[in-house]
């Protein structure tokens, strides 16, 4: 027996290689689907709370976020690792002027 895995449409979700480089972003706000699921998995907030936080966008367009990123995960979080290698990298070649007028800041990670 086979299953058939049909996927869901995503009404307030855009793509856009002229916006933020083509990746996903709630549609007519520039919000990438990154950061409502950053503030979701990472931060710990509820999804009334990113409304809070961004009042640019509602309720179901975070939940429409976070459904489409539950169907993209593998490729999501592919582009956000490499987001934070390439950071990592820029780190290594500019130090930071902060650090350098208050010596190295400890790693919180």
């Amino acid at each position: 027996m086979s299953t058939v895995i049909k996927q869901t449409k995503h009404p307030y979700i855009t793509r856009n290689k002229k916006l933020r480089g083509g990746v996903p972003v709630i549609s007519g706000t520039g919000v990438r689907v990154l950061d409502i699921v950053i503030r979701y998995e990472i931060m710990g907030q509820s999804p009334e709370d990113i409304i809070v936080a961004l009042p640019q966008i509602n309720l179901p367009q975070v939940h429409d976020a976070l459904s489409y990123y539950h169907e993209h995960k593998n490729e999501i979080d592919s582009a956000w690792k490499a987001a934070i290698r390439d950071t990592e990298g820029m780190k290594k070649e500019h130090a930071s002027i902060l650090e350098k007028k208050l010596g190295k800041i400890k790693d919180i990670h």
